[in-house]
């Protein structure tokens, strides 16, 4: 991730983002050790679900990987109840991090993404407010343009995978992958 400074606009240069969502899980470690097979930097979406496995927040910082704020629960149904409920759990999450890496992220990532429709049926309009007030209370928040897929279910075919992960044309692609089974 870096840090978006004036404008969106998007570079010339082709530039490729890996960011894993919903980890740490036994499946980081493994990641990791890819991404070092490749000398690539990921940034790691974090949540609070599976913390058996937080030490591997601080290694992949470590490593030099970007740790964001993905939420604590994960549950629209919490998450999406309220503002209040939202910054509840996402400070929660914040927390947590800064435990493991001495400090809060300001980068984020909304479960199912700022444009999701989902969370309406737990508070109408609240994604609206909730892309304005986390610009505003300094977070930064992480959409994606290109999707690997690999959340549609189990035993996804490795060739789809990569199909779908390298389909976007954008110079600037910002590719959705999952740090859990």
């Amino acid at each position: 991730v870096i840090k978006k400074i004036g404008s969106d606009k998007q570079s010339n240069e082709k530039v490729v983002y890996l960011t894993f969502d919903d980890g740490p899980s036994e499946n980081t470690k493994k990641i990791m050790d890819i991404l070092a097979k490749y000398d690539a930097k990921a940034t790691f979406f974090v949540t609070g679900r599976n913390q058996d496995y937080n030490y591997l927040i601080k290694d992949a910082y470590n490593a030099g990987h970007t740790i964001a704020l993905h939420t604590y629960s994960h549950e629209y149904s919490t998450v999406y109840a309220s503002v209040d409920a939202y910054f509840d759990d996402l400070n929660k999450v914040g927390q947590m991090v800064k435990k493991e890496i001495g400090f809060v992220p300001h980068y984020i990532r909304f479960p199912g993404g700022s444009s999701n429709t989902v969370s309406r049926r737990y508070c109408q309009g609240i994604m609206s407010t909730l892309t304005k007030e986390v610009v505003e209370k300094g977070y930064q928040y992480y959409d994606w343009n290109g999707d690997s897929t690999d959340a549609s279910g189990n035993n996804v075919p490795v060739s789809k995978l990569i199909a779908n992960a390298t389909s976007s044309k954008a110079n600037n692609i910002n590719i959705l992958f999952h740090d859990t089974k």
